[in-house]
């Protein structure tokens, strides 16, 4: 701690003498000693120093008065004045008017120079400046083990808390990702914020509660978690990568079921265990940003991956039944989004078990995610669901050969046929509520239906080609990207 005119007065060697006011503190900490002869030293003054002086020019009483004023008006901690010289005794002028305003004044002998003076409060102020060094190594030293020795942010913002002596709060996309009071809501007023570089604005903040105590380790530990959040973005990646690897083969069926079983248990996933997915997809903007956000609290412990197939981008999150009900998670996965700024639907599938089950709850949840909702759960069983999760049933290419006429069609001659097809199987083969509904007369959809029998070979009366259009429509739907 900086060293204090109580301090001075008790250093036996300055042989100093407090005649200063009784209501003035004496433990005011002194930044530094100024040594002057003027008479009006506040333009020199900052504040906090003893102002050191013989008095050469306080040889009358309203010089001494006026020198007082000044001092007080600079901000200084007090005033030494040195006998011996001009004056045999500090002038009673100059102490009276200390005491009006509470400026401690201490007399200074002949035989003390005021260098020894200097040099102490010098020497101290070293001292200080050292030891909080020394303090703010060893905390950085502490900070920087509770990252590396396992702990991750949660120790090191605990340790962080404790330096402080607050509570703290880590906020990404204004979501917490980590608080000392959880459930604490963070104001602006009782708050501050201190951003954080992950190369995303506004992206990452940490808060602390005030009042706070903070040397320079806030500094530093903001570049510490700076840091380890973007491991963290680069850890997420990878590891979404590498399970969209397993779960990409999962569901186009290319492993046997014991090295399925063998894989999904690599990643942590039961395949014994009734598992859901929740789906997302997304343009290849928004992709990246899906590709290592934060999951939300809930689906901390879920396992992510990240499906990449021409243009069709997806993000595909495993939940187990012990995490609860998928609903709840597809809606806080939808709120996440929401915060990091991709749109898109949530799409969830069925629960099941084995390798099989996660093909067929991938495909519902594909599904679901292109009703468009925000959050899409499962319907029944959808037997373009199966017939999509069997790679022994070629249904894109079957999509394909079926609409691939009408698609060239409509491209050359600016028709409106897959639509027109669209709307009449929706509309369960009614050609007057598809004429209502496209703004048609009645034989302009006859005439429609007619060319899209004759371009596909089906004819969209007939029952069993009916359900042949209908499953192809579902199919090239379905294999399209919804974000």
């Amino acid at each position: 701690m900086a060293i204090s005119l109580a301090d001075l007065l008790a250093t036996p060697q300055l042989n100093l003498k407090n005649l200063g006011s009784s209501r003035s503190t004496l433990t005011t900490p002194i930044d530094w000693v100024a040594v002057t002869e003027l008479e009006n030293p506040q333009p020199f003054l900052s504040g906090g120093e003893l102002v050191l002086t013989i008095g050469a020019r306080q040889l009358t009483a309203d010089t001494q008065r006026g020198f007082v004023r000044q001092i007080r008006r600079a901000g200084a901690v007090g005033i030494g004045f040195g006998v011996g010289f001009g004056h045999d005794a500090v002038p009673p002028a100059l102490v009276a008017e200390a005491n009006r305003w509470s400026v401690p004044v201490i007399e200074v002998p002949y035989g003390t120079p005021f260098i020894a003076i200097g040099k102490l409060v010098a020497d101290s102020r070293s001292a200080d400046h050292y030891a909080k060094l020394e303090r703010l190594l060893s905390q950085h030293q502490v900070l920087a083990r509770a990252l590396l020795s396992g702990g991750g942010l949660p120790l090191l913002l605990r340790k962080l808390a404790g330096m402080v002596g607050t509570d703290l709060v880590l906020t990404q996309f204004g979501s917490d990702l980590f608080s000392t009071v959880p459930g604490m809501a963070v104001n602006d007023d009782d708050w501050l914020p201190v951003a954080l570089a992950t190369g995303k604005r506004d992206a990452s903040t940490l808060w602390l509660l005030k009042p706070y105590v903070d040397d320079g380790i806030v500094d530093y530990a903001k570049g510490l978690i700076s840091v380890e959040l973007n491991n963290l973005v680069q850890r997420r990646r990878t590891a979404r990568q590498i399970a969209g690897q397993v779960l990409g083969d999962v569901v186009r069926g290319a492993l046997e079921a014991p090295v399925a079983d063998a894989r999904l248990h690599g990643l942590q996933i039961d395949p014994a265990a009734k598992n859901q997915i929740l789906l997302v997809q997304a343009s290849a903007a928004s992709f990246a940003t899906l590709s290592t956000m934060a999951l939300p609290t809930e689906l901390e412990s879920a396992v992510a991956a990240v499906l990449s197939t021409g243009e069709v981008h997806e993000l595909l999150v495993v939940v187990p039944p012990q995490l609860g009900n998928p609903a709840t998670m597809a809606r806080a996965l939808a709120r996440q989004m929401h915060q990091v700024g991709v749109s898109g639907s949530v799409g969830v599938g069925g629960a099941y078990t084995q390798a099989n089950g996660l093909r067929w709850s991938y495909y519902e949840a594909r599904e679901a995610a292109s009703r468009g909702q925000e959050v899409n759960l499962p319907e029944r069983l959808s037997l373009t669901s199966l017939l999509l999760a069997s790679e022994d049933v070629p249904m894109t290419d079957m999509a394909a050969e079926a609409l691939g006429p009408l698609v060239d069609f409509d491209a050359a001659h600016s028709a409106e046929l897959v639509n027109t097809l669209e709307v009449y199987l929706r509309l369960n083969g009614s050609v007057a509520s598809v004429a209502e509904a496209l703004t048609l007369h009645r034989n302009t959809v006859r005439y429609r239906l007619t060319q899209i029998a004759e371009l596909t070979g089906y004819d969209p009366a007939v029952t069993a080609d009916r359900v042949q259009l209908w499953l192809a429509l579902a199919v090239r739907r379905l294999s399209r990207p919804t974000g």
